[in-house]
């Protein structure tokens, strides 16, 4: 079934549809079944999922009018594969085992984990951790205690918690919880050939990486990201970080690989890794890199996870174009988004002649 296909099929309302596929809307963050009675929105907004998990995956959340979950799948494949999804998202005590979930999805596991990876995108434990950081930030975002949002993530208990969570969020639950609270996080300033050039670390790895036209504005950008977080100026401490990635900049191969600390959702984890793979000075469209991942359609939530990238030129979003080409927006400006591509294909020709 193509996207065209479905899209007639959301338009006419098909109930015979239901439980085939549903559809995201860009504009409202939300995911419905092709028969929901809402306002059809502008097709250019919306991106449809063969599953409503896969919809999750991609940072949605289900419409509570028409309640897409509930919707049978009809294909026997995806029936299985959201029998697992749906096991995995019900689990209070860490992902079930792949035995587990072959068993609930009637499938061999070997079967199973290639079906659930080839239509997810990540494996059914990867899945199941990535959905459980996503409800703890959430849950942690929306002020609940910390003891709470662990549960309600479907974390098992405090000290697996706390064992998992500072590789994922760079810090301590209670920590998150508070803007960053107590965290310490070094900083740097420079001049860089697209003006002046910001970045921030963790003990962990670089936390940030933002191009700009003043410090003053960039270390704003830092307080908003890390609001109570203990922000210290060590030029020398990140020295090393700040010329890798100004040789990034000036369109060099760098031999060292910047240890990252960033979070992100499954489906933001996949396109930077998409990302990543990209050559120095080619671009790839924005449909182009959601069939990589798996997500044909999603282009515009490939376009999000592009712009809410926090560490520029280390995970090369402005390789990403539109159609045809076109530099669509980038998070720092599009000049300096031309000018970046410009360089690198630059280096590119001198490092062929």
């Amino acid at each position: 079934m193509t996207d065209e296909t479905r899209w007639a099929r959301v338009l006419a309302r098909d109930e015979a549809s239901d439980g085939a596929f549903v559809y995201a809307v860009a504009s409202t963050g939300v995911y419905c079944r092709p028969s929901c009675p809402s306002r059809r929105p502008a097709r250019d907004k919306v991106s449809f999922f063969a599953l409503p998990g896969l919809a999750e995956a991609a940072g949605y959340r289900a419409c509570k009018r028409c309640r897409p979950a509930d919707a049978k799948a009809r294909d026997p494949r995806l029936k299985a594969v959201g029998r697992a999804l749906a096991a995995i998202a019900a689990s209070d005590n860490g992902t079930p085992t792949l035995a587990a979930l072959a068993k609930i999805a009637n499938l061999s596991p070997h079967y199973l984990q290639r079906l659930f990876t080839d239509l997810v995108g990540l494996s059914p434990r990867r899945y199941g951790e990535a959905l459980r950081l996503g409800r703890l930030k959430e849950n942690l975002r929306n002020g609940g205690g910390v003891a709470d949002a662990l549960y309600g993530a479907g974390y098992g208990s405090s000290s697996r918690l706390y064992e998992k969570a500072p590789k994922h969020l760079g810090m301590t639950p209670a920590t998150y919880a508070k803007g960053g609270k107590g965290a310490a996080i070094a900083f740097a300033t420079a001049s860089s050939p697209l003006g002046r050039l910001l970045v921030a670390a963790t003990d962990k790895g670089v936390a940030m990486v933002a191009l700009g036209d003043d410090d003053r504005t960039l270390e704003n950008e830092l307080k908003r990201e890390f609001p109570l977080a203990r922000l210290m100026r060590d030029r020398g401490r990140l020295a090393g970080h700040v010329e890798n990635v100004l040789a990034r900049l000036a369109g060099k191969k760098t031999s060292a690989a910047l240890p990252l600390d960033v979070r992100a959702t499954a489906f933001q984890g996949r396109v930077w890794r998409a990302l990543q793979e990209i050559p120095a000075g080619e671009t790839m469209s924005y449909g182009a890199i959601a069939e990589m991942i798996g997500r044909p359609g999603a282009a515009r939530a490939v376009g999000r996870a592009c712009a809410s990238n926090p560490v520029a030129v280390v995970v090369p979003c402005h390789r990403a174009v539109g159609n045809a080409g076109a530099l669509t927006g980038y998070r720092w400006g599009v000049e300096r988004k031309r000018k970046l591509l410009a360089t690198e294909r630059e280096a590119g020709r001198k490092k062929r002649a």
